[in-house]
């Protein structure tokens, strides 16, 4: 993996992984990559948007019909983009209690990848991508419990993933902290929500549904002004 130069600009990733929005920005996460290469030093964190899904959805949509409700919506936004595939029962089928599981085997591969000389940013360790795109599409795609530890071993391990390795990365508590780290960062920042790319140190903050146009240009302006001396116009 290359190292950061003067000319390449940074940007912090924030998604959660049972966010129907981020899932859609995956195909823009890969875009940006193409377009752009070692330009853009890219780095994935984690936001807690799905951290209590009883909560979020359970009583957060209880006027708007719950878990059945919360899969019409999301269903909507399927329609919008056939292309990232999701199952028509998703929410319904299966209801993970917390995205916080899933952040945190992807947290300790994450470290495990790093501790190699791979690290999961400036393009990202392809395994990592792997996995991470993996449990999504588990998810969203395959109507599968990504909250339950049997599931992400069996996504992981299908992709190569050293299992004992990440148990004792667990056990050494390397993962928590890199999550914590991810969710203390989020706050600080003010992550409103899933997906979020961070430009600039901070200064611009691109949420939500943003198409590929907006952060292309963004990321233009600021190769184009290296220095970070001043934002973006963009």
């Amino acid at each position: 993996m290359g190292r950061i130069g003067m000319s390449t600009v940074k940007v912090s990733y924030f998604s959660d992984v049972l966010c129907v929005w981020a899932y859609v920005a995956q195909a823009r996460v890969d875009e940006l990559q193409r377009a752009f290469g070692a330009d853009v030093h890219l780095d994935y964190r984690f936001c807690s948007v799905f951290g209590d899904v009883k909560a979020k959805i359970g009583v957060g949509w209880r006027d708007r019909g719950g878990f059945a409700g919360y899969n019409t919506h999301v269903m909507g936004v399927a329609e919008r983009f056939p292309e990232i595939g999701v199952h028509p029962e998703v929410w319904l089928k299966v209801q993970p209690a917390s995205s916080a599981s899933p952040h945190l085997f992807l947290a300790a591969l994450a470290d495990i990848e790093n501790g190699r000389g791979m690290p999961t940013s400036d393009r990202g360790s392809a395994l990592y991508e792997r996995v991470a795109l993996a449990f999504r599409r588990g998810f969203f795609r395959d109507c599968l419990d990504i909250g339950r530890w049997d599931v992400q071993c069996a996504i992981a391990e299908s992709l190569g993933v050293d299992i004992d390795a990440i148990e004792e990365n667990l056990h050494e508590g390397r993962a928590f902290a890199r999550l914590s780290a991810d969710y203390q960062d989020a706050d600080k920042m003010r992550i409103e929500g899933s997906p979020t790319f961070v430009l600039n140190e901070g200064r611009q903050k691109l949420y939500g549904n943003v198409g590929f146009r907006i952060i292309e240009a963004n990321i233009k302006e600021l190769l184009r002004e290296p220095s970070g001396t001043q934002a973006s116009w963009c």
